[in-house]
């Protein structure tokens, strides 16, 4: 699934999102509320990052939140994303298992 041109784009959304405040504009952040120290972005912020329609962008990372491996909290008419780590983990080690 990460070897396909749109398992690339997704694995790269998900190390930018490690540390959204590096690769992202301050100005497209959003604290999170329930989480302090997690920040979540939009799916515009994203697609201006990968340099693809905003609709492209959100298809890759709804795919992500119905896996698990992204949290979604909607604020207003935006959906903000930031990473599930627990669900990561758990999805990684699943793999290193042989599955």
């Amino acid at each position: 699934m990460m070897g396909t041109p749109s398992g690339r784009i997704r694995q790269s959304v998900l190390d930018w999102l490690k540390d959204p405040a590096a690769h992202f504009p301050p100005a497209s952040l959003h604290p999170d509320p329930a989480d302090p120290a997690g920040t979540a972005v939009t799916a515009r912020a994203v697609a201006a990052k990968l340099g693809v329609p905003r609709r492209t962008a959100a298809a890759h990372l709804d795919f992500l939140s119905r896996l698990g491996l992204l949290r979604t909290r909607r604020r207003f008419l935006r959906t903000y994303y930031r990473r599930d780590e627990a669900r990561i983990a758990e999805v990684a080690q699943l793999f290193e298992k042989n599955w």
